[in-house]
Order: structure tokens, then sequence, then C-alpha cells
């Protein structure tokens, strides 16, 4: 990273990531964590970081959360975590610094084509100790990286319908699902723009107003089915 980047203490609130002061700050929650990397990546498919800061615990640990704001960076930038504390899986705690960790309040992710959740797990696969084990292989090249998104967005003076309840008309949706089969014959299948294509169907139904079902990143390939 040619980037000059410069730390200070950040701020634990608000989780994730947001502009703050001229620099991104960046807040995540790890109650047993006894050290905390950030990672910064110049590609999806890089499985060496351009940069690593490790959070100094006696100034970038609030509570249960771990924060730092780094200066140098902006919108774009990739990244993740890497934690270390406790490996006792009878007792819930599976810290494993090898393991690539993604922040669950990122806006947007890039790379989810080799995203391997069979990497991601803490233990080794072949072991015979099953999930007893400690893996010692590092799955950055297998797993998606965090990407800063600019949040905000220009309404451009729109307001609110104010329909009484009793005129609305509420269409529950999944985005995906909408318009994802070749039968709809959308030209973005399975996306916020085949929704938006949708909007004359809606209008006909008479709904006034979309409601769409829980929306977060996810991998398409988690569950493994036999044909």
């Amino acid at each position: 990273m040619t980037t000059t980047l410069s730390v200070d203490i950040g701020s634990p609130i608000p989780l994730g990531t947001h502009k703050r002061d001229g620099g991104i700050n960046f807040a995540l929650f790890s109650r047993h964590a006894t050290r905390v990397w950030l990672e910064l990546f110049a590609g999806p498919e890089e499985t060496t970081p351009s940069a690593i800061l490790e959070l100094d615990p006696s100034i970038h640990h609030t509570g249960d959360i771990w924060h730092i704001r780094v200066k140098g960076i902006a919108e774009g930038q990739l990244y993740a975590f890497r934690a270390h504390g406790p490996y006792r899986p009878q007792q819930g705690h599976r810290f494993n610094r090898n393991i690539l960790l993604l922040d669950p309040y990122a806006m947007a992710l890039q790379g989810t084509s080799r995203w391997d959740f069979k990497k991601a797990r803490g233990y080794n696969l072949r072991s015979s100790l099953k999930d007893l084990s400690y893996s010692k292989e590092d799955n950055a090249g297998h797993s998606p990286k965090c990407l800063i998104v600019d949040g905000g967005f220009d309404w451009q003076g729109d307001r609110p319908l104010k329909l009484h309840w009793s005129d609305t008309i509420i269409y529950e949706t999944h985005v995906r699902g909408l318009t994802i089969h070749p039968p709809s014959a959308f030209n973005h299948p399975g996306t916020f723009l085949g929704v938006i294509e949708k909007i004359p169907y809606f209008k006909q139904l008479g709904a006034t107003a979309l409601e769409l079902m829980p929306v977060q990143e996810f991998n398409q390939d988690e569950l493994e089915r036999l044909n």
C-alpha cells in the first residue's frame, strides 16, 4: 500500500465502518478476544494483506468493543479481521488467528465467488478429533473481503405517501426470489434492478408499498445438495 496510513484510538460506536474525522472508524464486538488485527487488502483475490494493524487492547478496547480509526483509506477499501483468544470448543470458544473474519456489519463483500465455508472453520476436517481439532490453514484465499461503502443516499426531496393504513396495501417479497427464475424474463434477474423492473406490475396490482424480506449477503453455495 503506497498511501501513508495513520491510526488513532477511534470510537466504539457505531459498530461497523463509518467516516469519522477524516478517516474510517472500525468497531467490532468481541467479548472474549485477547488480540485483534485489522487487515487491509488491495483486491478480493489477494491472500496477503497490504497492511496489518494490530489493535492495542489498552487503548483500542472499550468494554466488549474493539475500535480503531484509520486515515489514508476511503470507500472502496477491502478489509477483514483476525482475532486471538481461547480455543475451547467445549465452551463455545473457537478463536483461531489463521481464519479471516468478516465484519458482521459490513455493507458489502467482494470475492464471494471463492467463498468456501469448509476453509472458514477453525478446525481440521481431516483430523480424527473432528471439530475439537485446531486448523493451521490460512483461509484468506478462500474468503471474500469486506468492502467499505458510502451508506448515504440522496432522497432528492422525496416524501412518504402518508397513506392511511386502511388504504395501504403492502407487498412482501424476497429480492432474489422475485425475479431469479428464467420465466420472469427480466433484464436483471435476482437483483434490486429486477425489483425496479417489477414496479409497473406492483402498481397494476394496487400495491402501495414493498416490504423486503431480510437483505444480507450470503454464500449461495453454502448448502450442498445431491442431484
